[in-house]
């Protein structure tokens, strides 16, 4: 017979479902939860209980929009509802027939379409030759697919083979097999009854290959897990045989190669032994117990560890000064040490590794010159931060009674390079902390101290491991902070800060290159004045290191990449008249410490731990009791500092014409500016003294002048530190004139000689001399 179908449309409420399909002759059931969806069920069930079923395309929506469900489905009718705890109706439905929406009629309170219903029809003509071989195929595949597929019921070949209609034939089959979404919604939108059938005999046989190819892999690993369990067996056989006769071959054997890897390892005596011990002790336990996973592990480490594994030094004086004069401009102390040590290494090989210690403000290149001495010693480089390690046990490692012990990070580390004389570098060794769990600094003792880090020992090894050989290098951004037991176990080398003069060189040598590099663009592409870097150095950046200068650099080349790629241009030159295009107005001036000479008011020089700084010091003298005032944030030592300075100046108010009874009837207030940041040290205690001096006095202070050093009672003026960093600041701040305690003159050789040039250095003993190289006095 000849199927054909005609068309009515109809105007139905309609249930988006999750995750299923529902065919045709099709009788199954679900839940519904959704309140759209119970006031689609109820609307039917009022009428003539005839509801339209479509699926949605993902069933994570909650509130689909048209776009969001298929437009075939089917029509169906609800048969029974039954309603479920937590307001949930279980609905039973028949499907009926295919429909497509025509159009969304309404979504308030449920989903209502407009569609176009495909009613079947049969004549008596028979079916056509390949429409039944069609579907005597698709049985036939079905049959098979029942074969392999044990979780169909046996009476679904019966009832399919009674069917005779193409159209219901496919329907029917699809509520047997498992498809994937996509293909049933294919099979219920192909309305044409022989080509659904073609199209699911193609699935029916892709399925039967699945499935066969599951059934293949399935037996294959369940004759593999035969194999395991019979292997098991005879191995616990094996076993149970060896220890009635006393024997254990298995662990035997490797214990055995533990023994050879032990011999070949060349450890120190002790270590051998207490290796050999610990494989003896493998022997006589089970092998499956837990404690011999331990011992293997702690074998292993022993075994691995580099004890006569070293790289050779490169010896190369003039390659070594190469690398370092590569790397870096200006750093000439570390370099000289490094130098030092190679040329010592050479009279003395068995010399041991010395412990440097580099201290600066951040950004100044620490840490890349111990990457550039490890470079040019040949040997390989080991990076362990400390900041914010407080548990020693990062330092010494667990001991074995833990579980899950493993050795420090220092041991760690060396067995990772697999060489017993690496460059060490112990990163930010300032901030360490200590908590319950011990204090890491006391542990470093050992590790830092030539005469004891021979024998270093490691909780997890419980021997003793050479360390004499690795070259040490720490990092700080400040020694106060360093217990002075540590410190001085340490060869400190202060890296202060640069000049702008060797900014420029390292912007233009290093810093400019590298970020070219890794922006991708060329030194003919982008160019970049001297005089351009200068301008960054001094308007954009405030700082020791480079660091800043190097982000302002890859600020501008990105910028300048947006233009390469938007606007296609060849090359971008960044010069003084556009800078501010791509970074803005400036941040700085450092010309403008004071613009003129002023009453009360003094240029103090102080040390902070990323570089110098200047301090400004003001003086107010008002009508009253001769209170004293200080604020700005003063710490103890500045406090005291400004009292000293108070007392020099009532005992020595004849020499300085101020009058007698000021204290009597003035009241002092002293305040040092930037008041959020916290400021303490023995810096200030000349230039506090000054300003009040010329505030009692009413004699400017030069604007020109800065100083720094600590007052006693009498007068003198004691040495202080970071006077590197000091007269750079000064010189950043267009200082000319500086004033310094006599005791450091010996620190002069620090400072840069294009600074020296271009500042008038004046050291002082006494107030008296302060006061004469500070004071205007005629104006």
């Amino acid at each position: 017979m000849t199927v054909s179908y005609s068309t009515e449309v109809k105007t139905l409420p309609m249930i988006p479902l999750r995750g299923m399909h529902v065919f045709p002759n099709m009788v199954v059931h679900f839940d519904v939860g959704r309140e759209k969806s119970i006031n689609a069920l109820e609307e039917s069930m009022v009428k003539d209980s005839i509801i339209f079923l479509t699926t949605q395309k993902d069933a994570n929506i909650d509130d689909p929009t048209e776009d969001e469900y298929y437009e075939i489905g089917v029509v169906s009718r609800v048969k029974q509802m039954l309603k479920m705890p937590g307001d949930n109706i279980r609905v039973l439905v028949e499907g009926i027939t295919r429909g497509r929406i025509i159009s969304l009629v309404d979504e308030e309170p449920y989903l209502k379409v407009e569609i176009e219903e495909y009613n079947y029809m049969e004549d008596d003509i028979e079916i056509e030759d390949k429409t039944d071989a069609i579907m005597r195929l698709v049985k036939e595949s079905f049959e098979e697919y029942c074969t392999i597929n044990t979780k169909i019921p046996d009476d679904a070949i019966m009832s399919i083979n009674e069917i005779n209609e193409p159209n219901r034939l496919s329907d029917m089959i699809v509520s047997y097999i498992f498809l994937k979404s996509a293909d049933k919604q294919d099979l219920l939108e192909i309305l044409n009854p022989y080509e659904r059938l073609e199209r699911l005999e193609i699935l029916l046989r892709q399925e039967i290959k699945v499935i066969e190819l599951e059934e293949s892999i399935n037996q294959r690993v369940r004759k593999q897990i035969n194999q395991f369990q019979k292997e098991y067996y005879l191995k616990e056989q094996m076993k149970a045989i060896q220890q009635e006769l006393g024997e254990d071959y298995d662990t035997g054997s490797e214990v055995d190669e533990y023994m050879a890897k032990i011999r070949k390892a060349k450890m120190p005596k002790e270590a051998r032994e207490k290796a050999e011990k610990e494989a003896g002790r493998l022997m006589k336990i089970n092998s499956s117990s837990p404690e011999a996973g331990v011992i293997r592990t702690y074998l292993d480490w022993l075994i691995e560890l580099p004890w006569n594994k070293s790289t050779k030094d490169n010896k190369d004086i003039a390659f070594a000064r190469n690398v370092l004069e590569e790397d870096h401009y200006g750093l000439e102390d570390v370099k000289e040490r490094i130098l030092e040590f190679l040329a010592v290494r050479q009279l003395n090989p068995k010399m041991k590794s010395p412990i440097i210690c580099l201290v600066g403000p951040p950004g100044v290149g620490k840490t890349s010159i111990a990457k550039s001495i490890a470079r040019s010693l040949g040997r390989k480089f080991i990076r362990m931060s400390l900041g914010g390690v407080r548990d020693e046990a990062e330092i010494r490692g667990h001991r074995r009674t833990y579980i899950g012990a493993i050795p420090g990070r220092i041991i760690s580390n060396i067995s990772k390079v697999k060489s017993n004389n690496p460059v060490f570098l112990f990163d930010e060794i300032d901030k360490l902390a200590s908590d319950f769990r011990g204090d890491p600094a006391s542990a470093l003792l050992e590790v830092l101290d030539p005469e004891q880090n021979g024998t270093f020992t490691d909780h997890y090894l419980e021997t003793a491991f050479d360390l004499s050989s690795v070259m040490f290098i720490t990092t700080a951004n400040t020694t106060s902070t360093i217990p002075r037991p540590l410190l001085d176990r340490m060869e400190l080398i202060e890296i202060s800060g640069y000049t702008d003069q060797e900014k420029l060189q390292i912007g233009k040598r290093y810093l400019l290159p590298k970020q070219l590099e890794e922006h991708g663009l060329t030194s003919d592409a982008f160019r970049m004045s001297d005089n351009t870097l200068t301008e960054i150095i001094q308007k954009y950046t405030r700082e020791s290191g480079v660091r800043n200068l190097e982000r302002q650099i890859g600020s501008i080349i990105r910028k300048s990449a947006v233009q390469f790629v938007e606007k296609k241009k060849k090359s971008v030159t960044v010069s003084k008249t556009n800078l501010e295009k791509y970074l803005g107005i400036p941040r700085y001036r450092y010309d403008e410490a004071n613009k003129t000479h002023q009453v009360g008011l003094a240029t103090g020089l102080a040390w902070t731990a990323v570089g110098g700084e200047t301090l400004f010091i003001e003086v107010n003298l008002m009508n009253g009791e001769g209170k004293i005032q200080l604020t700005g944030q003063l710490g103890d030592v500045m406090k005291e500092s400004a009292q000293a300075g108070l007392s020099y100046i009532r005992a020595h108010l004849d020499k300085l014409d101020i009058e007698e009874e000021f204290y009597k009837k003035k009241d002092i207030h002293i305040h040092v500016p930037e008041g959020a940041i916290p400021k303490d040290g023995p810096s200030a205690g000349i230039t506090m003294a000054t300003a009040v001096v010329s505030a009692l006095t009413g004699i400017p202070v030069n604007k020109n002048v800065a100083m720094t050093g600590e007052i006693t009672l009498r007068g003198r003026v004691l040495p202080i530190g970071g006077v590197k960093e000091k007269v750079l600041a000064a010189k950043r701040a267009g200082i000319t004139k500086v004033l310094l305690p006599m005791d450091n003159q010996k620190d002069a050789d620090k400072i840069p000689v294009n600074v020296k040039k271009t500042m008038e250095f004046v050291f002082v003993e006494k107030m008296e001399d302060v006061l004469e190289n500070a004071l205007v006095k005629g104006e």
